[in-house]
């Protein structure tokens, strides 16, 4: 039962994403599928890129598998002052620095709305990044940074 759901509500989103305009800042592209191999090369990840940077679209999902999935964002002028952590109780992220650099905050805890504590490393192009679940994460101080974003379950939980 949970896996005929799970496939229907991957094949609604699927049906509903192939569109070509973001909204809200998020631009959905395809279901993952479940049969297949889905190459994406390098010329598709920099057209995504000068797409986002054109129409200020902050996340590119380029495959939706719910749990899992597969992702390019995009962060801009991001200070002290409107940085914003996130948090995923059950995913690990793994982050391939694309374009600009900044710093990395991962850890710590969240107090009034501020993330307290955690390690801060500077990151730029090439870099990769494993977040664990249950972690706060982000990046700050940065002009503009660009990154692959996968994400997929951690079973342990």
């Amino acid at each position: 039962m949970r896996t005929t759901f799970f496939l229907l509500a991957i094949s609604a989103l699927g049906a509903l994403t192939n569109v070509s305009s973001a909204q809200d800042g998020r631009l959905f592209l395809d279901a993952a599928p479940l049969d297949h191999a889905v190459p994406i090369p390098k010329e598709q990840l920099e057209e995504y890129i000068a797409k986002m940077k054109k129409e200020e679209i902050g996340v590119v999902r380029m495959l939706e598998g719910g749990l899992f999935n597969v992702n390019i964002r995009r962060d801009e002028n991001v200070t002290d002052e409107n940085y914003k952590p996130e948090f995923h109780e059950d995913t690990i992220d793994v982050w391939v620095i694309q374009e600009g650099s900044g710093t990395l905050v991962t850890g710590g805890k969240m107090v009034d709305g501020k993330q307290i504590g955690g390690v801060e490393r500077p990151i730029k192009v090439g870099d990769v990044v494993f977040i664990p679940a249950g972690i706060y994460h982000g990046v700050r101080d940065t002009k503009a940074i660009t990154w692959l974003n996968i994400r997929f379950p951690e079973h342990r939980n």
